[in-house]
C-alpha cells in the first residue's frame, strides 16, 4: 500500500487531497493544526495535530514515524498574509509569518522526512506553490505571498538537485485559483477539480520532471 503525508490537511485543498488519496486506497498521514474530524473520512487516515512552523514538533513527528516509508509528501500548508500587502501598506510581521509557513516549514519537512521518502518506491516531495511565485509571469503587488512562493520554488529546485544521489524527486505544484478560504467563492475551480488535476500531475513526475513547476492542468509554470 502506498503512503502519502499531507500537511495543511484540515481544509480546502489539503482536505480534498486527504479524501481523494484515501478513496484511492492510499494510507494517508494527515498533518494539521485543527484535525478534529479528519479521522472520520476513512480508516486509512492517521491524524497528527501540529503547527508546521513548530520545527521541534516536526522533528518529533519524524522520530515517531522513523522507519515508515512515505511515497509522496505533499507540503500543502500555506497562508496568504495580510492584505493588500502592496507598497505603502506592507505588514512586515505578517510577511515574516508567511515566510515561516510557506518556505521554512516545507524545508523543515524535507529535512525531517528525507529518510522516509528515500525508503519508499515513489520518493516524491511536492510543494503546493502558486503561479504567483513565477518571476516571469508576475503582475506586481502581493509582496509577501509572491516572494514566499518564489522562495519555496528555489527550495524545490535545490532539493531536486541535492537529492539526486538518493533518487528522491521534488516538484512545485500550482493548484490554480480554487474555491477555498484563501481563493474565495468566485474562484475558477472546486477543490475536487484542482486536486484531481494535481494528482494526475504527481503521477507524471519522474527524474526528468523533477525540480520543475507544474500547474494542476499539466502546464509547466516558468520560474
Amino acid at each position: 500500500m502506498s503512503t502519502v503525508l499531507i500537511t495543511g490537511a484540515s481544509r480546502g485543498i489539503g482536505r480534498e487531497l486527504v479524501r481523494q488519496y484515501a478513496a484511492s486506497g492510499w494510507q494517508v498521514i494527515a498533518v494539521a493544526r485543527n484535525s478534529a474530524d479528519l479521522q472520520a473520512i476513512s480508516p486509512l487516515i492517521t491524524v497528527h495535530t501540529l503547527d508546521v512552523t513548530d520545527r521541534p514538533a516536526v522533528h518529533a513527528l519524524a522520530a515517531t514515524l522513523r522507519g515508515q516509508a512515505i511515497d509522496v509528501l505533499i507540503a500543502n500548508a500555506g497562508i496568504y498574509g495580510s492584505t493588500p500587502g502592496g507598497l505603502g501598506a506592507i505588514d512586515y510581521a505578517s510577511w515574516e509569518a508567511v515566510l515561516r509557513t510557506n518556505v521554512l516549514a516545507p524545508a523543515s519537512f524535507a529535512e525531517a522526512f528525507a529518510d522516509n521518502l528515500a525508503a519508499s518506491e515513489r520518493r516524491l516531495f511536492a510543494v503546493i506553490s502558486s503561479g504567483m511565485g513565477s518571476i516571469a509571469e508576475t503582475s506586481g503587488g502581493c509582496y509577501a505571498y509572491r516572494s514566499s512562493k518564489a522562495a519555496v520554488n528555489m527550495v524545490v529546485r535545490n532539493l531536486a538537485l541535492d537529492w539526486q544521489p538518493r533518487g528522491i524527486r521534488a516538484v512545485a505544484l500550482c493548484p490554480g485559483w480554487v474555491k477555498t478560504d484563501m481563493g474565495g467563492p468566485h474562484a475558477e475551480l472546486t477543490p475536487e477539480q484542482s486536486v484531481t488535476g494535481l494528482r494526475a500531475v504527481i503521477e507524471t513526475i519522474d527524474d526528468a520532471r523533477s525540480g520543475r513547476s507544474f500547474s494542476w492542468n499539466g502546464r509547466e509554470v516558468p520560474w
